[in-house]
């Protein structure tokens, strides 16, 4: 066991974790160089596209050290998205040390103290490391200063690295090597094992992904797991070397993965511990914090008999990802769907992606809102995410909505321009700190209504993407709510309503009154399109008729013979318009979702 480490790379987005991963897999000579391929960890399509990583990834590195002993080096690849950090407290619960990789011209940013945070609370050995020494830009100097002065690191044992032209890859594997502590555990005591992460394969079922505190583990075995009893005899053990590696035994200290044919995605919970039936361990491993979704929207398919593809695909999704959260939801506009809790708006994105790509579905979704409290007349008090169970105005005494507490990190010059953002969306501005000569942190509190709905673009454009943001929910704060509902043709559909702050629900209204009439196609008749809040209309755009001339053959002679004609072509637009049925395209509910921006 002295010679397995179990360690994982965190890092603010963009740092270069995943190319240094590619870095040391190359180094340890795990993928010959004909099958190699950039961000090999990454095996979804859409991290390939989009250049983030969504899922932890885990791989097991055999490297020979230059003292002469073999070691076995654990590494677990995490996300740097702020949407992402339940992926990495998983991740961190599993190791015993962490590379803190920081950006040699980008310094110190928001989530690397976030992230740092979180390694400190589950006593991780942490190792900084500067990365991207390669640029013209690089001034590993200030990064120093950093390091100690906003991480209160040591400075002098920072490695210094670039990982996209491979220096100092060595220095890595040496450093993981001598400077993290290698795991402990009795491999002869009953079986101990975090879950931290499982995936799904339609051929072998569900896969569990887990580290072993103690014990050890094998085919045949008979595992439980803690939170619900189940069992299962186990088919297959093995690590992770990019493919599966079957092994006789897995024991202490080490991460591996189990096939036990776990048809159910539901019995595997990430944070859950595995014993074995006959002889089980007293205590279960304390788990991860529990996820908290913070944004809601719904989720229909666009032709209701595809339904059934969605509740598959759903409940094969929420394996690979345990932080999504769904209940089932009807609409008299779209038919049945699910009502889904996400970790942000880069999440909702995602989860509809993989749904679309991975499960070939066409889907709507509604637009997205946070979790609302209301306390009613009798002091009773309820808490909505959806539009659609927003009761009568007249019973609620007052409402309230969640705060964050968000920070920024931005270069001085920016300073105005990220305080006119923040105060346009009812921030409070409760205090900054210069953390050198010319960065600073900006501390604000958010109502996380005004985050959720384009805040991230407008925060990285004004700031020429120099800003770092990163958030922690606070409490709730007495709001003025309102519903606003869109009206097309006079009827209301409810998948276009919004809970909006009373001062922000004009502006809402009309842009989501413009978006539609660019998106409805014209029609015999003419289309109204309203946003109301009860009663009292607030905005409108009209859809404008086809028209069809009638008074073509009508040349010359009197003017009432015209009239006549355009008069009896009113009367059937009236009547056409009594029993017309507006088709809204799935296009137009997309185009609610996306901001100006966008």
């Amino acid at each position: 066991m002295k010679n397995i480490r179990n360690f994982s790379i965190i890092a603010h987005i963009d740092h270069g974790k995943s190319t240094l991963s590619d870095r040391l897999i190359q180094a340890t000579n795990l993928v010959s160089d004909r099958d190699f391929k950039d961000q090999i960890l990454d095996s979804m399509d859409i991290e390939r596209e989009r250049g983030i990583t969504i899922k932890s990834q885990a791989v097991c590195l055999p490297y020979i050290a230059k003292d002469g002993l073999a070691y076995l080096l654990n590494l677990i690849d995490t996300p740097g998205h702020v949407d992402f950090t339940y992926e990495v407290s998983r991740a961190l619960a599993s190791c015993e040390g962490a590379l803190l990789l920081i950006d040699a011209s980008q310094g110190v940013e928001a989530q690397t103290l976030a992230n740092l945070y979180l390694a400190m609370e589950h006593n991780l050995e942490i190792i900084p490391v500067i990365n991207k020494i390669d640029l013209p830009s690089a001034d590993i100097e200030r990064i120093k200063v950093q390091i100690e002065n906003d991480l209160g690191l040591d400075p002098e044992s920072a490695i210094l690295v670039s990982a996209k032209e491979g220096t100092g890859t060595e220095d890595v594997l040496e450093g993981v090597v001598k400077n993290l502590p290698a795991p402990s555990g009795d491999p002869e005591a009953p079986l101990k094992a975090l879950i931290f992460d499982s995936h799904y394969d339609p051929f072998r079922g569900a896969i569990v992904n887990f580290r072993i505190f103690q014990g050890k583990i094998k085919p045949g075995d008979l595992i439980s797991f803690m939170s619900n009893n189940v069992v299962y005899r186990v088919e297959e053990v093995g690590i992770f070397q990019i493919k599966r590696v079957p092994k006789k035994v897995i024991s202490a200290g080490q991460v591996g993965y189990a096939i036990a044919g776990i048809k159910t995605v539901s019995d595997i919970r990430c944070g859950d511990t595995i014993t074995l039936k006959n002889q089980p361990c007293k205590t279960p491993m304390p788990g991860f914090k529990d996820v908290k979704p913070v944004v809601f929207s719904s989720i229909y398919p666009v032709s209701s008999d595809e339904y059934e593809d969605l509740v598959a695909a759903i409940d094969k999704l929420k394996l690979n990802d345990a932080s999504l959260i769904y209940e089932k939801d009807s609409s008299a506009a779209l038919g049945f769907g699910f009502r889904c809790g996400f970790l942000g708006l880069l999440h909702l994105e995602v989860v509809q992606e993989r749904l679309e790509r991975e499960y070939g579905l066409s889907l709507i979704l509604t637009a997205p809102s946070v979790r609302y409290k209301l306390v009613m007349n009798d002091g009773s008090t309820s808490i909505i995410d959806n539009p659609a169970l927003y009761p009568d105005p007249a019973m609620i005494e007052h409402t309230e909505e969640p705060f964050i507490r968000a920070s920024i990190m931005t270069p001085e010059r920016y300073m105005g321009s990220i305080m006119k953002l923040c105060l346009d969306r009812r921030g409070i501005n409760s205090n900054y700190q210069y953390l050198t000569s010319d960065r600073l942190e900006m501390i604000f509190e958010l109502p996380l209504a005004e985050v959720v709905y384009d805040f991230y673009d407008k925060l990285k454009s004004i700031t020429q993407g120099y800003g770092s943001f990163d958030y922690e929910i606070i409490d709730y704060r007495q709001t003025d709510l309102a519903k606003l509902d869109i009206l097309i043709n006079g009827d209301r559909v409810d998948a276009l309503s919004q809970l909006v702050h009373r001062d922000r629900a004009v502006e809402r209204a009309r842009t989501t009154c413009e978006k539609l009439r660019d998106e409805i196609p014209k029609q015999m008749f003419k289309i109204a399109i309203q946003g109301a809040i009860g009663g009292k209309i607030i905005a409108r755009k009209t859809v404008s008729a086809f028209r069809k001339d009638v008074t073509a053959k009508c040349y010359g002679g009197d003017i009432t013979r015209k009239r006549k004609l355009l008069e009896k072509q009113k009367k059937g637009k009236k009547r056409m318009k009594m029993v017309g049925q507006v088709m809204i395209p799935q296009s137009a509910f997309l185009a609610v979702l996306k901001t100006d921006t966008d």
